[in-house]
């Protein structure tokens, strides 16, 4: 029994997850690089940011990332530029015909898991941050399992 018991504490004690940091320190300066790494290196704030995605209606637009009234997501072809600062522009400051400016809507830090979500559409984070999948149909892997780009 002891046996068993000093085995599975060492299966246990030998896995290597990523440590869940629900409130994230603050960033170092006011550049746009040390949000980008915070976000996109946190499997919690990626996860936030597909709630935002949804609570937003940006699938009203974006269709689950696929495109329709607006651009997808989920693709290699960017408009305004796939990089962490471009999408935060567009989310905060809007884009002609059709993007509305969400500055003063939502908080800075809402705004970046929004970015981190959105560039995990397209397989630009690493597997082990990306949310899990969505419980809703789709013809796509989820979001952690797409090739990145």
């Amino acid at each position: 029994m002891r046996l068993l018991v000093l085995i599975l504490a060492l299966l246990v004690s030998g896995c290597e997850r990523e440590q869940r940091q629900y409130k994230l320190p603050a960033a170092e300066s006011s550049s746009p690089a040390p949000e980008r790494t915070r976000h996109e290196e946190n499997a919690y704030s990626v996860a936030q940011g597909k709630l935002w995605f949804r609570w937003f209606n940006c699938n009203g637009c974006h269709a689950m990332g696929g495109g329709g009234m607006g651009p997808a997501l989920i693709d290699e072809r960017w408009r305004y530029g796939r990089e962490p600062q471009n999408i935060y522009q567009t989310i905060m400051e809007g884009r002609p015909n059709g993007m509305p400016s969400f500055r003063g809507r939502i908080t800075d830090d809402q705004a970046w898991q929004l970015v981190a979500y959105v560039r995990s559409m397209s397989g630009l984070l690493a597997q082990d941050v990306a949310p899990g999948r969505h419980d809703g149909l789709s013809a796509l892997p989820p979001e952690n399992l797409r090739d990145k780009r």
